[in-house]
């Protein structure tokens, strides 16, 4: 049995030198959240039950508690999606070696060439996943604490001046804020991608329990496979995964493997006639509204690009008609005029169908999110709800 160490450092060389350290004790390292509040710091504690704290310090502190876990484990990274409670998913060394390897392999990246830049949360597996990545292959790697553009520009050219090919990875909303011609390789996650995707980005599909991405523009890596939960080519089903990067288990028990090693994702999606998956969103969020499916990362995908439109999320609320209606959650942009709904819901009838054409607008201030940049889905009904109190 091992120790579950829970590092508690800001991003940087120092961070570095401890996961390190952790791991060379053979023990595995919990990144903890620094931008969290003292009550979500104590519930990620209680749940993931760590051995030891390191802080800065440097010291190791061992917590009440605490429980140790299997030989071979390298992360325990806390997740709860855009719902729930924290769980801790247990990757082991060999699946994060696999993940690295596998990347740099579908990247062509070389230590030689190439270096990685850190700049998302360290303990959200996007952001940590560039760091175990450089470690495992021997890549120079700035690790910076937390995104900030002007910072994150600099350092890539920093490496270009040293003759260094700049890889990163970034969610939507930070790629917008800085010029991506400077880096060699973007890899995009968490949020859904722009309409004009940029040649070098490459839009990534995974999640903590795979150990980031597994699918790159809709390719699997090598060592993944794909497959759809009703078996139908074209078909839209659950996404399942199988592959050697995936978890060993959840702290809290055992991870939902399917017969044959298959990780059911609560994802919806299908696989094109080129072979290629598409992902329309979570099942759960699908709206039924008039016995009609709506997914709502497709209508948002539509409203993103209109005129007026910042950022958009959408929902349904209940209705005595429909079952369900569609309602768009929209941030107005600051140099343009609010969006008419008339305007939108002709958009998405034009491009996704009818029946997914928002009934309802409704301007907010801001979207809720997730620390890895994800809109918190589980907080878009109240906000909901505290929208129209407001009118």
């Amino acid at each position: 049995m091992r120790n579950v160490v829970a590092v508690d450092l800001p991003g940087g060389p120092a961070f570095v030198a401890a996961l390190q350290r952790v791991w060379d004790a053979g023990d595995a390292a919990l990144p903890l959240d620094r931008r969290l509040p003292p009550p979500a710091r104590a519930a990620v504690l209680q749940a993931l039950a760590p051995t030891h704290l390191l802080g800065e310090d440097g010291e190791w502190r061992r917590l009440p508690g605490g429980r140790p876990c299997e030989d071979g484990d390298a992360l325990v990274l806390a997740t709860s999606g855009t719902t729930g409670q924290p769980k801790g998913v247990v990757l082991t060394r060999q699946a994060v070696a696999a993940s690295a390897a596998a990347t740099h392999a579908r990247l062509g990246a070389d230590p030689a060439r190439h270096a990685w830049v850190a700049c998302l949360p360290l303990a959200h597996v996007g952001g940590l996943a560039v760091v175990t990545r450089a470690l495992l292959g021997g890549f120079p790697l700035e690790v910076h604490d937390g995104f900030q553009a002007e910072a994150v520009t600099q350092a890539a050219a920093r490496l270009r001046a040293a003759g260094r090919s700049p890889l990163v990875s970034l969610v939507a909303t930070a790629l917008r804020r800085v010029d991506p011609a400077v880096f060699d390789r973007i890899l995009l996650g968490a949020a859904a991608p722009p309409a004009d995707v940029p040649p070098n980005v490459v839009v990534t599909y995974g999640m903590t329990e795979t150990g980031s991405g597994v699918v790159y523009d809709g390719i699997p890596l090598e060592g993944v496979e794909v497959a759809i939960g009703d078996g139908q080519r074209g078909q839209l089903g659950e996404v399942l995964l199988r592959g050697p990067m995936l978890l060993r288990t959840y702290r809290h028990g055992p991870a939902p493997f399917l017969p044959g090693g298959w990780l059911p994702t609560g994802d919806g999606g299908r696989i094109t006639p080129e072979g290629r998956l598409e992902v329309q969103g979570r099942l759960a969020e699908v709206i039924v509204t008039g016995g009609e499916k709506v997914w709502p990362a497709a209508v948002e995908r539509v409203l993103q690009q209109q005129a007026g439109v910042a950022e958009v999320a959408v929902v349904g609320r209940p209705d005595p008609e429909w079952g369900q209606a569609v309602v768009a959650l929209v941030v107005p942009s600051p140099t343009a005029p609010p969006p008419r709904r008339e305007a939108l819901a002709e958009a998405v009838k034009a491009t996704v169908s009818p029946w997914a054409a928002p009934k309802e607008v409704v301007l907010v201030d801001a979207l809720p999110r997730t620390p890895s940049g994800k809109v918190a889905r589980s907080r878009l009904a109240a906000l909901l709800e505290q929208a129209g109190a407001g009118r």
